[in-house]
């Protein structure tokens, strides 16, 4: 995941006169649910080249936000991720429920700003609890430095991030917790931190103001105007709910949509999002209704509100209509299926019926 930076994520379709949010890069791979997940492919260079951020932009500001940006996607997605094991049986995994980062975790343009704005350094320092995972019932918080992974000392400096991520995947086989040491308000505190299966897909947020979301059978992505364009948290949970379904039917990679995650994951934030994969600018069109069914079921265990799942795609949709480049919506068609889910759903919860498809 990135942070704005004059580099990161493919700027949206930024008009003439606005500046691109730069977006900055995140950890490497397994996100909140990554350290259950060892990277897949080799990691980038973690100190990336990128070309310079414009004088004008405020780098602490542009960090700052796109850090807010990603929390909120973990915590609109937590309840999702973890209450829907049931729901998600190919992608179940064991987690920890964190994210840890140093300074080295963003372009080369954001480190001096991870410093500065967000007190970063050469030690991992977790940045996100997810709500109800091990990690947030261990007690671990926001600011802890991590010291130590069982008995082997934390990673630090550049690449800490991946080097973590693998080492607590490997720490984690055969284990129904893990043990972490951390430094917290200068003192050394220990802590057992159960592992919680949860549907473990990574979260990643898409530099672009383009109203869109993706996934490409493991990984989810929002847009930083999706978030803009949510109301609400429960608006938020439905544009994640239906790539979260979307990758459990589809589990098959999908090398279109890949490339583009990775597109508005990097830091260019001079590509618009115009100039994206073609093949990944059009909508799905398989398996939308299972999709969609799957999607509102997910929100229903998680305890998100199904009233406004219609209207909000279709806003979306008008906002398409307006000029605005909006998400894969809900087409017309498959709207009997959401109304007769929603229905379904009402009708189990009042006669008391476990909430299954």
């Amino acid at each position: 995941m990135p942070p704005p930076t004059a580099s990161a994520p493919p700027a949206p379709v930024v008009s003439q006169a606005k500046p691109p949010s730069l977006p900055v890069p995140t950890p490497p791979g397994p996100a909140v649910v990554a350290p259950a997940i060892p990277p897949a492919s080799p990691p980038p260079e973690v100190v990336q080249e990128t070309p310079p951020v414009p004088s004008h932009v405020d780098k602490d500001a542009a960090l700052r936000k796109w850090v807010d940006q990603q929390n909120r996607i973990y915590r609109v997605a937590a309840p999702l991720l973890i209450n829907n094991t049931e729901l998600c049986p190919r992608h179940v995994k064991p987690i920890l429920g964190f994210t840890a980062k140093n300074k080295y975790s963003f372009s080369r343009e954001f480190i001096d700003a991870a410093q500065s704005s967000l007190g970063l350094g050469e030690e991992l320092r977790v940045m996100n609890v997810l709500p109800a995972s091990g990690a947030a019932q261990a007690g671990l918080r926001e600011g802890d430095v991590l010291v130590a992974v069982e008995i082997e000392p934390a990673p630090q400096g550049p690449d800490a991030e991946h080097v973590a991520a693998a080492l607590i995947g490997e720490e984690m086989q055969g284990r129904d917790s893990l043990h972490l040491t951390v430094m917290r308000d200068g003192e050394r505190m220990a802590l057992d931190v159960p592992l919680t299966p949860a549907c473990a897909m990574a979260l990643d947020l898409g530099n672009t103001d383009d109203a869109r979301s993706f996934s490409d059978g493991r990984r989810v992505m929002v847009t930083r105007g999706m978030l803009d364009f949510a109301q609400s948290d429960d608006e938020l949970a439905y544009a994640l709910a239906r790539e979260i379904a979307r990758n459990e039917v589809m589990p098959e990679a999908r090398p279109a949509m890949a490339e583009l995650i990775d597109h508005l994951h990097t830091i260019d934030a001079r590509t618009a999002s115009g100039d994206a994969p073609a093949a990944a600018q059009g909508s799905y069109s398989v398996s939308d209704d299972s999709a969609d069914k799957l999607a509102i079921y997910l929100l229903a265990r998680a305890g998100y509100d199904l009233d406004g799942f219609q209207s909000f795609w279709e806003r979306l949709e008008s906002a398409g209509q307006r000029g605005i480049r909006p998400a894969t919506t809900v087409a017309s068609a498959h709207m009997p299926t959401v109304d007769q889910t929603i229905r379904e759903i009402k009708t189990k919860k009042e006669d008391g019926l476990p909430l299954l498809p």
